[in-house]
């Protein structure tokens, strides 16, 4: 067997590829259905969170500003087995989905509220006298005045943020959520073959390169014109 045909029999095996197909369809659907709750829920999230910043009610901003940089601090592996493997111990017994989806969307909610709040503050202090003097509220300038303009401002490192946070869906295999990942490994440990990590790596090339696409369309979208 020469070099070529042993690489092939190692990443492209036929009948690997057949029997393990409908594992990572199912590995990939589940990756999606993840990912998009992910995303829907953290920037939600986030979004509530700068809200609630610019009260400036200091207590409440103290806590916050300390949970935040401890969400982005610590790895999300360490979130994802400490919430997983720590609260059966008081209890509470959590499945492996919504583990994954609770960890990672506060994760991208804590990189969220950031990069929102830092787009606010960019939103200069004239806009806000502007709109107060006109007879809009603090709540209704927000609302209605600054954060259009600070989502436009926040597009690009949001999304970028965003599509980094929801790559991580992949940790769901070291709780045995049947993502792409985990199918994949699955599927390899049993086969002793390459094969099915490959189709697992097609699978994410796949499902990201229009995420990607999507993503660099919005940054063109939303960006500033340039004077």
């Amino acid at each position: 067997m020469d070099a070529w045909s042993r690489f092939l029999d190692t990443f492209f095996k036929p009948d690997l590829i057949r029997h393990y197909l409908p594992s990572i369809a199912i590995g990939t659907l589940t990756t999606i259905e993840i990912g998009m709750a992910i995303v829907v829920t953290g920037i939600a999230l986030g979004l509530v969170l700068a809200v609630v910043r610019t009260f400036r009610i200091l207590p409440i901003n103290v806590i916050l500003v300390a949970c935040v940089d401890i969400m982005r601090a610590l790895p999300p592996i360490v979130l994802v087995l400490l919430v997983y493997f720590g609260l059966p111990n008081i209890g509470v017994n959590v499945p492996s989905f919504a583990v994954l989806w609770i960890v990672l969307s506060l994760v991208l909610a804590a990189f969220a509220e950031e990069i929102l709040w830092a787009g606010i503050l960019s939103i200069p202090k004239g806009q806000w006298e502007t709109a107060r003097s006109t007879g809009f509220g603090f709540f209704s300038t927000l609302i209605y005045i600054v954060l259009p303009q600070a989502m436009r401002l926040t597009v690009p490192p949001l999304t970028n943020r965003t599509l980094a946070i929801t790559k991580n869906t992949a940790l769901g295999t070291a709780i045995g959520v049947p993502e792409i990942l985990n199918q994949a490994t699955t599927g390899q440990s049993f086969s002793g073959n390459a094969t099915p990590l490959m189709m697992g790596a097609i699978a994410y090339v796949i499902l990201f390169i229009p995420v990607v696409g999507l993503g660099r369309f919005l940054e063109t979208r939303f960006r500033w014109s340039r004077a």
